[in-house]
């Protein structure tokens, strides 16, 4: 200590000497790389569910609208060629390019009923659709119709079907409700032609 200087002064000195400063301890190179290296994992995690969750939702959307969707076959309108609870894919492509055919197995989506419905198509735009004694009549011609299907005795009145109409039935025929009570068909209200019967599985089938 410098012996000149006063008492009070020394105390002064000896506060400012680097003695007496604070120093933070150091944190170790192990601990900030430990801690980098977490934040990085969680990051990486994070990315890469964004990569493939939200590409996945894209494409199941975009197929669920313009591609295939699943239903399910409720009621017994179809049977015996589809039978309750039975499960589709309905193909939702194939009429943007094509209108609907005789005889292709459609779901349909009408805005009076509470779920959507599956039926055949028997008559299309522009043609006269009869029914006599279970027997159906195209343009006055008896359609010979391959497909198992219900041929109760009944009869109905000639229809003539407008451009973009459609008539359908239940293979069921005396257990459907068809166009014989809702009237044709629009072109809109056909959601798409039943393509795949998946489940159960020792029942799977492409129509």
């Amino acid at each position: 200590m410098n012996k000149d200087l006063t008492p009070y002064e020394s105390n002064l000195e000896e506060q400012a000497s680097p003695e007496a400063t604070f120093s933070p301890e150091p944190v170790s190179g192990a601990e900030e790389t430990e801690k980098r290296g977490g934040d990085s994992t969680w990051k990486a995690i994070f990315s890469d569910m964004f990569q493939v969750i939200i590409p996945a939702l894209a494409l199941a959307l975009v197929v669920h609208l313009f591609l295939a969707q699943a239903t399910v076959v409720y009621g017994q309108s179809m049977e015996p060629n589809l039978v309750q609870y039975q499960r589709l894919v309905v193909d939702k492509i194939s009429y943007r390019f094509h209108p609907p055919q005789r005889d292709d197995i459609v779901v349909l989506d009408l805005p009076q009923m509470d779920e959507m419905l599956v039926k055949r198509v028997v008559g299309l735009p522009g043609e006269t659709v009869s029914i006599d004694d279970g027997v159906l009549y195209i343009d006055g011609v008896a359609h010979p119709e391959a497909f198992p299907h219900d041929m109760v005795a009944y009869d109905m009145a000639p229809v003539v079907l407008p451009p973009l109409y459609y008539f359908v039935l239940g293979d069921n025929r005396g257990n459907s409700n068809d166009s014989r009570s809702f009237g044709p068909v629009h072109r809109d209200s056909i959601v798409g032609r039943v393509w795949l019967r998946y489940w159960p599985l020792d029942q799977a089938t492409i129509f």
